[in-house]
């Protein structure tokens, strides 16, 4: 088999270049980090011919190869560095066809710098319904590269790209000659003899960028000062001059390969325009995002009822059959009540998971999420957050981790800042077993609003709606802790509307869930094992002694219930029972007994751990017979010993749900502020504020309902 080449996509934003990774890799992607970067990036496998495959890199999109963001200054570090281990073999730059003149920026720096490149018109139908025709011979021509036309989204044009990628994979091709601009032989020189042997335009960049490339260290950045001072550079003005006198090429290249076909004296309205009239409308936008968002939650509890019943009857009767079947011992103990019941307290959930995904893919499919941003801009800039602060608090609703990695598209460091301190805030969807668990318990499930919409999804809207509004209340507080006095300011390109490719959001579905349960799964695993260890053992004879306490208490039970009066208490006489007690006193105000206390420390692993941990305690500890065999089923049997009432009131279950809301309960989130803050005192702070947030917000729920 031939080596395997490396080839990078570049391009961009919206130009296309996550639909040409996903029909060029399909499943065949794997996620990893950018080499001292905590920043996710996606590498996928495409077969180029019989023997060759060839390694894809999708690079975050950028307009120039001067960074003005940090995820810019990634793929900047990639290219600007032939060492780096990420610098491609070649490159395929990504231009949106309905857009050529300004796609072909980023292209014509990227070619100069050397790298083999192809030129792939995504969208040409787009540009046909606009009456753009492209000669894309006669451009590849001009530009002296290959060209080929794809539709990415339909995976049209793919084995024409394979063709040019194999072609320029062994032709090579070399930087031009003369770059369109001047600069002095004598500083490109010095540059080289200095900082190594490379191309003129490699040198320019070094020259202009070194601040933000990671290659050199202090005293070489100290050394380009003095050239630039020296020879009276000004990287500013050098990036203006040389962006005009390439768009001076470009605009002659284009305009005489690219053909307008004459419309109308009247615009024909598109598609694209009617719908915007409504969905980016000052008041019925916002009424019709509430609305998508309605209905996205009532989905959510309803549609994935039948596969969470049947998924969680599996799970209760294979847990009974291992228990029936294999001789009693530790181990089994382990196997049924550790393991089993722990990794099928969040398995269960996995039909939600993906009903949420699904629904925010599609949305990012079809280009309204693009709207969604765009309408929230004005709301935000109140709040002292960037317009592009929109993308990271709906991306939370997903996971907060990734959120908080893409605030680096924000420039502003203190609109950044306030956008990470806030966004763990949004309702994860590490968050939506614990609220389906409580949600059903307290909210009667054929309760409806007008007698269609159920009061179950109602709940579970309200508390994603709360999660936002305390979101942009914390960052209006903090712009005036911080006293940001810069305006937020918001550009963006509005895609057209698209119908959504089913093949890449299962793809996206696929590796969004599998991300989910294996992240999730390795934790709780590893809590489910301590934590059946925490409570099986105790201090001392502390277990025989329960054991003995309960017959002789209760002398006339046998069979099950003394079972299960043993098990009860042998759980409370635990190292985890212990455990649980000290933490009591300061939880009690909130109407939590210790066996939430145990879930609620767990729950700083990962915020899904809770309803494994309840269903390894209830496992332990909790009465079973035929109707109690599910977590949600021995949650709704418990029973208070002070008041002899269900454990589960409406005044815990809300109680509870607002304390998962606003507590920081997630050490990958804090890790990541950590990372992009480049300091422990903002995670520190970010654990204080949502923590006390959740214990007083719990405290006046829970006095106010019981």
């Amino acid at each position: 088999m031939k080596k395997s080449p490396k080839i990078a996509l570049i391009g961009n934003p919206n130009a296309g270049k996550s639909s040409l990774f996903n029909s060029l890799t399909g499943l065949r992607q794997k996620t990893g980090n950018f080499p001292g970067v905590t920043m996710d990036k996606l590498i996928g496998k495409w077969n180029l011919e019989t023997g060759t495959e060839a390694e894809i890199l999708d690079l975050p999109g950028i307009y120039s190869i001067y960074p003005k963001s940090v995820d810019e200054q990634v793929v900047i570090n990639i290219l600007a560095n032939p060492q780096h281990p990420d610098y491609p073999d070649m490159a395929i730059v990504v231009a949106d066809a309905s857009n050529l003149k300004r796609n072909l920026l980023l292209f014509s720096q990227v070619r100069d710098l050397g790298i083999p490149t192809v030129l792939a018109l995504n969208m040409i139908d787009v540009a046909e319904n606009s009456g753009i025709v492209i000669n894309s011979f006669k451009l590849a021509k001009e530009l002296n590269v290959e060209v080929a036309e794809v539709n990415a989204k339909k995976g049209i044009g793919l084995n024409g790209l394979r063709l040019a990628v194999n072609k320029t994979l062994e032709q090579r091709f070399n930087s031009n000659d003369s770059l369109p601009v001047e600069y002095s032989p004598e500083l490109i020189d010095e540059i080289k003899e200095k900082y190594g042997d490379t191309d003129d335009y490699h040198a320019l960049l070094w020259l202009s960028e070194h601040d933000n490339l990671k290659q050199f260290n202090t005293e070489q950045r100290v050394g380009f000062d003095k050239l630039q001072e020296k020879y009276g550079w000004n990287s500013k003005k050098f990036q203006a001059q040389e962006t005009v006198s390439r768009y001076a090429v470009l605009n002659e290249i284009v305009d005489g390969c690219l053909h307008q076909i004459p419309v109308e004296d009247e615009p024909v309205k598109t598609w694209t325009d009617r719908l915007d009239k409504v969905f980016l409308h000052q008041f019925w936008g916002y009424f019709v995002f509430l609305g998508i968002l309605f209905v996205m939650f009532q989905a959510v509890f309803t549609w994935a009822a039948y596969p969470q019943d049947l998924i969680d009857n599996g799970v209760a009767w294979l847990n009974q059959y291992l228990k029936d079947t294999l001789p009693e011992s530790q181990l089994v103990n382990l196997l049924t009540d550790g393991l089993i019941a722990g990794i099928g307290g969040v398995v269960v959930f996995v039909p939600q998971i993906v009903f949420l995904f699904l629904f925010i893919s599609l949305l990012e499919e079809t280009g309204y999420m693009s709207r969604v941003m765009f309408i929230m801009d004005k709301l935000m800039r109140r709040f002292g957050l960037n317009g592009k602060s929109v993308v990271p608090l709906i991306s939370g609703v997903a996971c907060a981790v990734p959120a908080i990695m893409s605030t680096r598209s924000i420039g502003s460091w203190k609109d950044r800042l306030i956008t990470i301190m806030v966004t763990p805030l949004m309702s994860c969807s590490a968050r939506l077993p614990i609220y389906t668990v409580l949600i059903a318990l307290v909210v009667p499930e054929k309760s409806t609003l007008f007698g269609i919409f159920s009061l179950q999804g109602v709940a579970l809207f309200g508390l994603y709606l709360l999660g936002f509004g305390m979101a942009i209340l914390s960052a209006w507080i903090l712009k005036v802790v911080l006293k940001a006095k810069e305006r937020s300011y918001f550009i963006m390109e509005l895609p057209s509307y698209k119908g959504p490719r089913f093949k890449h959001i299962m793809i996206s579905l696929l590796n969004s869930t599998k991300a989910f349960v294996f992240e999730a799964g390795k934790i709780i695993v590893a809590i489910s094992i301590v934590l059946w260890v925490m409570a099986s053992y105790g201090p001392g004879n502390a277990m025989q002694e329960a054991e003995q306490k309960v017959k002789t208490e209760n002398p006339t039970l046998t069979g099950a219930d003394l079972e299960n009066k043993i098990a009860a208490q042998k759980l409370e006489s635990s190292y985890a029972g212990h455990f649980g007690k000290v933490l009591e006193p300061a939880i009690k105000p909130l109407g939590y007994d210790w066996k939430i206390g145990i879930a609620l420390l767990t729950s700083f692993a990962a915020r899904e751990v809770f309803v494994g941990t309840m269903s390894t305690i209830y496992s332990l500890g909790g009465e079973v017979d035929d109707e109690n065999t599910t977590v949600m089923n021995r949650m709704r049997a418990e029973i208070n010993p002070e008041t002899g009432k269900p454990m589960y009131d409406a005044a815990l279950g809300f109680s509870l749900m607002i304390f998962y809301a606003f507590a920081m309960q997630c050490m990958s989130t804090l890790a990541t502020t950590y990372r992009e803050t480049k300091s422990w005192r903002y995670p520190a702070i970010q654990l204080v504020y949502m923590t006390t947030l959740a214990y007083l917000s719990a405290f006046i729920v829970y006095q106010l309902l019981k």
